[in-house]
């Protein structure tokens, strides 16, 4: 249902004419369609003590054409970004620089980000997609790896059968990992189906990051997982500066704050630009649960105040 909402022009157009009004229903978890009013947001944040990562929306082209556009905005958020002052961290996803048309072009738009990006010492995120992508996703980090870009780290999903070995790997090569849940429905041959399992998961694949891992990112709004990446940490005498906690902008803003007042480090990952209606739309399209999610999270955070 939601992918046919995702390609509906008569609801795109309704939801670009309200969805991003000052009090749209979208302001609460995208940013805004233009970096300046990422820039803004993340000033906002920055004042409160948080730490941001700018995304730039629009994974999953379908052309080069589209693919080579991206990269000129992505170089061109950099310059944006140096000249605003503001945290100099940013994510993309490879299929928005044409990993599921060629995966040699995609690299290529890959170097020519992270050219400039390091130039100006800025870190990049390498986020991860769905299971299809996953194998192509690593190959790419590594590529990019061997060939001495060290500005960069890689997303992993605990849901996924194989990420405590894509764990050990990236803590052999000393690189820093963003651990998830992992947003996406997949079936049972590659990933947990159940919630319990998922969890334990990530308990494992955090309590590896922390012991043999470069500064990872607890990257989670489960409030019992945070608690035991707390308790974890404290037992083996690591010092918050060690790794941090990352949330999704707009998602758990009390737990958030509760986390920079306990002394944390904390990122919120601000995503922005044109396309958020397809991607909030794909986002509810992989697991409908997280409209519950984001409801429950709402509520928590109201009930809190």
């Amino acid at each position: 249902m939601f992918s046919l909402l995702s390609r509906s022009v008569a609801l795109k157009r309704l939801a670009s004419q309200y969805g991003m009004t000052p009090n749209g229903f979208a302001r609460r978890f995208i940013a805004g369609e233009t970096v300046e009013e990422a820039i803004e947001a993340s000033r906002a944040l920055d004042a409160r003590g948080l730490r941001v990562a700018l995304d730039y929306l629009g994974e999953s082209v379908k052309t080069s054409t589209e693919a080579n556009t991206a990269t000129r905005e992505y170089a061109r958020l950099i310059d944006v970004i140096v000249a605003s002052g503001i945290e100099r961290n940013v994510s993309l996803k490879l299929t928005q620089l044409g990993l599921g048309i060629d995966r040699a072009t995609c690299v290529d738009n890959l170097r020519r980000i992270l050219e400039p990006a390091h130039q100006h010492e800025f870190f990049v995120r390498i986020d991860m997609e769905n299971s299809p992508f996953t194998q192509a996703t690593v190959e790419v980090f590594e590529t990019l790896w061997r060939l001495e870009y060290r500005n960069i780290g890689i997303a992993l999903q605990s849901s996924l059968l194989r990420t405590e070995q894509d764990v050990r790997r990236m803590n052999e090569l000393g690189a820093r990992v963003r651990l998830v849940k992992g947003a996406y429905k997949e079936p049972a041959s590659v990933a947990f189906q159940q919630k319990d399992d998922v969890d334990a998961a990530y308990l494992r694949q955090m309590r590896l990051l922390l012991d043999h891992g470069v500064y990872p990112a607890i990257a989670t709004h489960d409030e019992k997982i945070i608690a035991e990446t707390r308790a974890y940490a404290a037992e083996r005498g690591f010092t918050p500066d060690r790794y941090e906690f990352q949330m999704l902008y707009g998602v758990r803003r009390d737990l958030q704050a509760s986390l920079v007042a306990a002394g944390y480090r904390m990122r919120v990952y601000v995503p922005f630009g044109t396309q958020w209606y397809p991607y909030l739309m794909r986002r509810l399209a992989e697991r409908p649960a997280n409209i519950a999610f984001i409801l429950g999270n709402v509520v928590r955070e109201a009930v809190s105040r």
